[in-house]
């Protein structure tokens, strides 16, 4: 885009380093949505190979809540935008929402709102530049993306761009290790056709434990059950694969086996497993405390005892027994009230 004679000079930061962008008014009719805006591929829900048409894009967003509820009568209340929108060459980097509320204004009155607010920046500022500087409005200054918008565009960068784990990390100053753990959750999504942002805290609780890995080593197919559960809504909330999935894994055995093979669904097998103590400290040292009792090889230690040390253990073995009948009682008691 021709920047204006009347644009005023003026500069952004990024990496340490003062780009000169241009402050002015252009007409909003030249400019283009940003088909890589994470927002927009949340919302539109692209295919992985396809940009949304520039139509697409406004008849999304102009449809939208933030758009009709919140920006349209903030722009008609002020006369105008309070914070301009940043264009490269003619396509809209940051403000994609902003343009489509000037649109929608432009529909009743053209003429009053033709022109829009804008920082131009220079048409050699690169790729990774332009990155950087979503990254560091989006996902370190005001972090209004969702975790599924930013893996989105992170693993976009890293898919169609071929920029490596290490040098995204480095563009948008979040360490290697989350950059990889949100590209690979959005890759698995996207590998099981899964494409809604609200399922996102799923897939990312899912491929983040270290149990789940232990669990898939016994049962290959075990994070294709889930998913296939995820999707069904078996496994309604993301919250109940957070806490009562581990359960299940941990309490094992039966358990375990019964949710893989189909023979439990997901509420049975959480309720089976805490009913076998999977997460119940008192329940996990009282069955470490009778697999100990019940060693073999404990009776042929305690007849190698003195008669002394045989009359300490008969003693302590006594008030045990005693105590885990008190015990016993009050449970049954507590459970019939």
């Amino acid at each position: 885009m021709k920047i204006p004679q009347s644009a005023t000079p003026d500069t952004i930061l990024l990496r340490g380093q003062q780009i000169e962008v241009f402050s002015c008014e252009v007409p909003h009719a030249e400019l283009l949505f940003y088909p890589e805006n994470p927002r927009i591929y949340s919302i539109i829900r692209a295919e992985e190979d396809a940009d949304p048409s520039q139509e697409d894009i406004f008849r999304v967003l102009s449809r939208s809540e933030h758009v009709r509820e919140i920006l349209v009568p903030s722009i008609r209340n002020n006369g105008g935008l309070i914070e301009p929108i940043l264009v490269r060459g003619k396509v809209v980097l940051e403000g994609n929402s902003r343009l489509a509320a000037y649109r929608v204004l432009s529909q009743s009155d053209p003429d009053k709102w033709k022109y829009i607010r804008a920082k131009l920046l220079p048409e050699d500022v690169t790729d990774s530049q332009v990155f950087s500087l979503l990254g560091e409005y989006h996902m370190v200054g005001k972090k209004d993306w969702l975790p599924y918008e930013q893996a989105g565009y992170l693993y976009r960068r890293f898919k169609h761009h071929e920029i490596s784990t290490d040098a995204l990390a480095t563009e948008v100053g979040l360490t290697k290790r989350k950059v990889e753990h949100l590209v690979s959750v959005y890759q698995y999504m996207i590998a099981h056709e899964e494409r809604s942002s609200d399922k996102w805290s799923y897939y990312d609780e899912l491929l983040k434990g270290r149990t789940f890995k232990e669990a898939s080593q016994l049962y290959p197919k075990f994070y294709e059950i889930v998913t296939d559960k995820i999707k069904s809504g078996e496994i309604s909330r993301a919250v109940d694969l957070r806490d009562e999935l581990p359960k299940i894994v941990k309490a094992g055995g039966n358990t375990l086996k019964r949710f893989v093979n189909g023979k439990m669904n997901f509420d049975e097998a959480s309720a089976d497993a805490r009913l076998r103590g999977a997460g119940n400290y008192h329940a996990k040292k009282l069955k470490e405390f009778r697999q100990w009792l019940a060693d073999t090889t404990i009776e042929e230690e305690i007849r190698a005892m003195s008669a002394n040390e045989q009359n300490v253990v008969k003693y302590e073995l006594e008030k045990i027994s005693s105590r885990t009948g008190q015990l016993a009682v009050k449970i049954t008691k507590t459970q019939k009230r």
